[in-house]
């Protein structure tokens, strides 16, 4: 990128929408989360030991922003990551560090 790095061509506002997004931690670890597995509401609260309440804001934020979707299965709604770019970002996060040889 670093040919890129200065151009005022380039245009960064998504990934930068998808940053402020992913900035706070437990959004953080929703689509961390969703990226290995879709699950239902009950499962995110329980696995973050969150009130649902809390949980379906979050959810909301992330579905608005497009960076997550819900399929709906009878009574429930699973959730999964959509966005590529947070995919990429999120990749990047928890990418384990590079050694120099």
């Amino acid at each position: 990128m670093a040919q890129q790095e200065f151009d005022k061509h380039v245009n960064l506002e998504r990934q930068a929408e998808i940053l402020k997004v992913l900035g706070h931690p437990i959004r953080l670890k929703i689509v961390a989360g969703l990226l290995s597995q879709s699950c239902n509401v009950k499962k995110i609260w329980e696995c973050l030991e969150l009130p649902q309440a809390t949980v379906s804001q979050h959810l909301s934020l992330l579905k608005s922003k497009q960076i997550i979707a819900g399929r709906r299965d009878g009574t429930e709604v699973f959730y999964s990551v959509i966005s590529s770019e947070a995919k990429n970002i999120i990749a990047a996060i928890f990418a384990p560090p590079t050694t120099c040889s």
